[in-house]
């Protein structure tokens, strides 16, 4: 359990779970080739989740000090975990990562698209070390990488397959891709920024510089409420434009219930705020809406389905 612990499975499982999603909850289904096989794409979630997880150790083996004041419950980095140890298994996680990574860029025949994988965990590294103790810049860093998760199933699966027959259903399907790139991007970047009010007191005895620090909670939760209208605004045009115009009121109906209504109410708690709990319990409502948010992929394509 403690090596579970210090990867954060729970956040590896759902970043798995996220790419599956794609792959056989919308890009099988249409009639389109892929480039991986069923085994291969299965070695590019693996490759995925081993750098996220190798980022989350390198993450807990800097962050022990902080980790004692903001969740002391889960430091395992110097308990459980001997330092050098938690530096093995995060050497192991990148190196299998990143040959896999090779190996794949192979297959499709671009070798150069392995600069991706070094990249990302180098970025992850970077962040742990420096980044994430500049204020903003650490948040968008991570928000970037979360989003990039999705952008990558299009590089290794639809880019390697597209030709001049099928350029345009192609671009098609990945600009759907991006648009749920940009989803997660923001939900994970107001999440980052509630996640740096919740662990406030941790930060300042480490002198980080992140926003609440600099401005203050209660000046930061008032930013966040205002960054929580972009999505708002971009999930109503995007239901108004797609799922509306396209008669998919079951994908409607599930936009506004499960990702809009929890998203206006963040909002609305968000305001109001004010013990570690309390933000804690608003980072979770986050994640839930990027899970439902991604989730809702396969309910628009079992509605256009069940329309049909």
């Amino acid at each position: 359990m403690k090596y579970l612990k210090l990867i954060r499975y729970q956040n590896l499982l759902m970043l798995a779970f996220m790419q599956l999603l794609f792959r056989y909850g919308f890009l099988k289904l249409q009639n389109i080739p892929l480039a991986l096989a069923h085994w291969q794409y299965a070695l590019l979630v693996l490759s995925t989740v081993l750098i996220a997880a190798a980022g989350y150790v390198i993450n807990n083996i800097f962050d022990q000090e902080t980790d004692l004041i903001n969740k002391p419950s889960d430091v395992v980095v110097g308990k459980s975990i001997s330092e050098t140890a938690a530096y093995n298994i995060y050497v192991a996680l990148n190196i299998s990562g990143v040959a896999i990574g090779f190996y794949l860029s192979n297959v499709i025949m671009r070798p150069g698209f392995a600069t991706v994988f070094i990249l990302v965990a180098a970025s992850l590294y970077f962040y742990a070390t420096t980044l994430k103790q500049i204020m903003i810049l650490g948040n968008i860093v991570v928000a970037l990488l979360l989003s990039f998760s999705v952008i990558i199933i299009g590089v290794f699966d639809l880019f390697p397959a597209t030709d001049t027959e099928n350029r345009a259903q192609m671009a098609s399907m990945f600009s759907i891709l991006f648009d749920y790139a940009i989803f997660a991007f923001m939900i994970n970047f107001i999440r980052e920024i509630v996640k740096d009010i919740e662990d406030v007191n941790g930060d300042y005895n480490q002198g980080m510089n992140t926003l609440p620090i600099a401005i203050g909670t209660s000046r930061t939760a008032k930013i966040v409420f205002a960054l929580s209208i972009i999505p708002v605004i971009f999930l109503l045009i995007y239901i108004n434009n797609y799922f509306v115009a396209y008669n998919l009121y079951i994908a409607t109906l599930y936009a506004f219930v499960f990702v809009l209504a929890p998203l206006l109410y963040f909002m609305a708690k968000i305001l109001t705020a004010k013990t570690k709990k309390e933000f804690h319990n608003l980072s979770s409502i986050l994640k839930w809406i990027l899970f439902f948010g991604i989730l809702s992929i396969l309910i628009i394509n079992l509605n256009i389905k069940y329309n049909a």
